[in-house]
Order: structure tokens, then C-alpha cells, then sequence
């Protein structure tokens, strides 16, 4: 039954709460394969089932998931991505009549879709057919990704798809104002809101350095380190970092790598660093105290539509030196934090410049008081991130949302 069946007597609008919510929430990873936009999703339902809303997550599910989700997950058809270097990802391709049956049993009032995937339009489909609003996050800058894998052709397309796609939709939400910006710029939505990221003090602080297993590593108390975080794919800006890494060395600036993570591109990465340090993938306390035991925060990426790493560095004390894209711009203050450093090149296809990244690394290298005054800046800064906050931020805009859309369908209803 849609809602627009319904008698105008049981559409009169109330205050809606969190509790009264029932959300659909597609995802294409939901925590078969962790990373920063997973973790934000499952953050973002602990909150609302917190709140008594109920939730239900679709997406596709393996047997061994990096982690447990929060909440009731159904699975959904998909195949491996079918993109060299991706494929410990999956393509959600379809919702099938089990998923839709489960939708139907489950009555939700609002959907939210993560990702614009083939099942994701399908959701789209589906929740307009039985007139539900719908919110799309914006988690990653999807636009970008083909120019990393020789398709940049591509882009204008996919340019095209994502406009139609997210305008259909009844509003965004994206993690940073500069992310906001260039949405409302490519006229992806006209009503998209901030849903920034929190950040877990109780692992990510500066207190979390340890010298004893920088040790571990080879890494001398007076070395300094210059740490990349994240999955190992190219289009985490891998290139350009091991290039700004060769012209520290041309200036015979003194430095080591210490590379945490793991990934399809462990190989190459590994080949264009000689000498950097690999510790692997890390998570909860063992992150923290990786993280925070570096010295230099480097992030070169431009997909990045927030950056989870770029504040959890921060709230571990780390200067941080990141090209001045989406997300970053939001999180760094430029001379105060770390360094952004301006995209050069074709718009549309923008890099940061490697000499121009390696000129702002080079005094962090170099001044340890520097160091020190912009990591407790960038420390201090991170306090504002509150999840309980942010997530809020969230769930009262599916209250708009709903109270929207029965509004509209009161003032459609006919007279009794």
C-alpha cells in the first residue's frame, strides 16, 4: 500500500520523531570490505536505532566480512566488480522479488541509498513507485575514478548519469561544505545537506604515539615520518605521492615513509617507495596508535569527498599536508593545521602539483616545533567532531523528509 492510499484523516501531519522513522538504507559495502564510508554508515545506524528508529540495511554480504554490521542486513544480488584492481568489491546489480518482498513486510517511510549502483536506481524505483522520499549520501567522488584506470574519457558521462541520478532523488547529504559546493556547482541537487564525520577520541589522540613500536619498525626517535593511511588503489592519489616522496629526496630532505594500509596496489606502491616502511593494515587501538606515532600527515587524494583519515590524523596531533580538494579544504586551515596545496591542471581533471606538495613537506621535515604547534592545532580542532551530533544532523532530515512528503500528499488528497 503506498501512503498516498491512505484516508487525509491519517495523513494529518504530526511532530514526527527519530523514533518514528522506518529507513530503508542501501549500501553497495555495507562491511564485507571496511572503509571510511562503511564506517560512517554503520555509525550513523548505531545512532539511530539509539534513537528507536528502525532500520533496515540492504546490501551484498560475503561469508567473511571484515567486520559485523550494526543492524539487520539483507543481501542483495551482485557480482565482483568488474574493474582490474577492484575486485574485493562487489556490484550491487538488482533488488529481485525477495528484497522487494522484504521492503514491502518492512513499511519503511524513508530510503536512503548510499551508492548509485544499478540496485541503487532500482531502490529509487521502487521507493517513487510507492511514493517514499529518498535521501542519497554522497560518499566518494565517483566522477574521478575512471581517470585512474585509463577511462578519463569516461567522465563527462558518468558526469551525466550521477546528475540524473541524485536529482531524482528528494535530497543529498554530503560530508563537507567544499563537497556541498562542488555538487551544487555540477547541479547534481538543489537541497543538500552537511552530514560531516565524527572521530573516536578513544582510540585517535595524540597520547596513542608509542615510541617502543616505532622502533619495531626500524623508525630512530629522531626520524621523521611521513605516513600515508588508506586503502592501497591508485585512486587514493598513490602516484602522486610516491613522486612528491622522489622530489623530498632530490632536496635531500631528510624523511621516512611509513605506510599503513593494504591493498590491490600493495605491489606498486611497495616498488615506487624503496625503503618506506609497510605496517599493514591496522584497525581500532592498533590504528591509533600507528597513526599517532607519525610524524607527517600526507594526503594526496582528490576523490575524497570528506576525509576520515585527514581528522583522525588531526585528532592524533599530526600536521597534516593534503591537496587542496574536497574534504581536506573543510578540515585543514592552510598555515595553521598543515598545508593545502593547490590542484593545477584541466578542470575536470585537476592534480596536485608533486614539487608543490613536496615544498610544504619539506619544513614540517625540518622544524620540530613547527611540527608540534600544527599537530596541537589540528588536535584541538578535531574536538568539534562529535558522531552523536553529526548522525543527529541525519535522522532529522529524514524527519523533514517524511513530513514533506505527507504534506504534499495532504494537500493532493481528495476532499473527503
Amino acid at each position: 500500500m503506498q501512503i498516498s492510499d491512505l484516508h487525509p484523516s491519517e495523513l494529518r501531519s504530526s511532530d514526527l520523531s527519530p523514533s518514528d522513522l522506518r529507513i530503508a538504507l542501501f549500501s553497495g559495502n555495507y562491511n564485507y570490505t571496511r572503509d571510511g564510508a562503511n564506517q560512517a554508515l554503520n555509525r550513523l545506524v548505531s545512532t539511530l536505532l539509539g534513537k528507536g528508529a528502525k532500520v533496515r540495511v540492504y546490501s551484498p554480504t560475503v561469508a567473511e566480512p571484515d567486520f559485523e554490521p550494526t543492524g539487520d542486513l539483507v543481501h542483495i544480488p551482485n557480482v565482483r566488480m568488474p574493474v582490474k584492481g577492484r575486485g574485493e568489491y562487489r556490484l550491487p546489480l538488482w533488488l529481485g522479488s525477495a528484497v522487494k518482498r522484504d521492503l514491502v513486510k518492512f513499511e519503511p517511510n524513508i530510503v536512503h541509498i548510499a551508492s548509485p549502483d544499478p540496485a541503487g536506481h532500482a531502490a529509487l524505483r521502487w521507493a517513487q513507485e510507492y511514493d517514499i522520499p529518498v535521501l542519497s549520501s554522497v560518499h566518494t567522488r565517483f566522477e574521478t575514478y575512471p581517470r585512474y584506470y585509463g577511462l578519463a574519457f569516461l567522465e563527462p558521462l558518468v558526469v551525466k548519469m550521477l546528475r540524473r541520478f541524485y536529482n531524482r532523488c528528494d535530497a543529498l547529504v554530503a560530508p563537507s561544505q567544499s563537497m556541498i559546493d562542488e555538487l551544487l556547482d555540477m547541479k547534481m541537487h538543489d537541497d543538500i545537506g552537511l552530514w560531516s564525520r565524527g572521530v573516536d577520541r578513544s582510540i585517535f589522540a595524540s597520547e596513542k604515539r608509542d615510541v617502543e613500536w616505532r622502533r619495531s619498525l626500524g623508525l630512530a626517535d629522531d626520524d621523521v615520518a611521513i605516513v600515508f593511511l588508506g586503502r592501497l588503489v591508485m585512486e587514493k592519489g598513490l602516484d602522486v605521492f610516491a613522486e612528491t616522496i622522489v622530489q623530498l629526496r632530490k632536496r635531500q630532505v631528510p624523511h621516512k615513509v611509513l605506510v599503513i594500509g593494504d591493498g590491490p596496489a600493495r605491489e606498486w606502491f611497495e616498488a615506487a617507495l624503496p625503503g618506506g616502511i609497510f605496517a599493514g593494515f591496522k584497525t581500532g587501538a592498533d590504528l591509533g596508535q600507528a597513526l599517532a606515532s607519525g610524524d607527517i600527515f600526507f594526503n594526496p587524494s582528490v576523490t575524497e569527498t570528506f576525509g576520515n583519515v585527514t581528522l583522525e590524523a588531526m585528532a592524533c596531533g599530526l600536521p597534516v599536508v593534503a591537496a587542496g580538494a574536497t574534504g581536506a579544504s573543510s578540515l585543514v586551515t592552510d598555515g595553521e593545521t598543515g598545508r593545502l596545496v593547490p590542484l593545477v591542471g584541466k578542470k575536470g581533471a585537476e592534480t596536485p602539483c608533486s614539487e608543490a606538495l613536496a615544498e610544504a613537506i619539506a619544513p614540517y621535515c625540518l622544524d620540530a616545533n613547527l611540527r608540534r604547534a600544527h599537530g596541537a592545532a589540528g588536535e584541538a580542532r578535531s574536538l568539534e567532531y562529535s558522531w552523536e551530533a553529526i548522525n543527529s544532523i541525519v535522522a532529522d532530515t529524514y524527519v523533514r523528509l517524511v513530513e514533506e512528503r505527507r504534506a504534499l500528499q495532504m494537500a493532493e488528497a481528495p476532499s473527503a
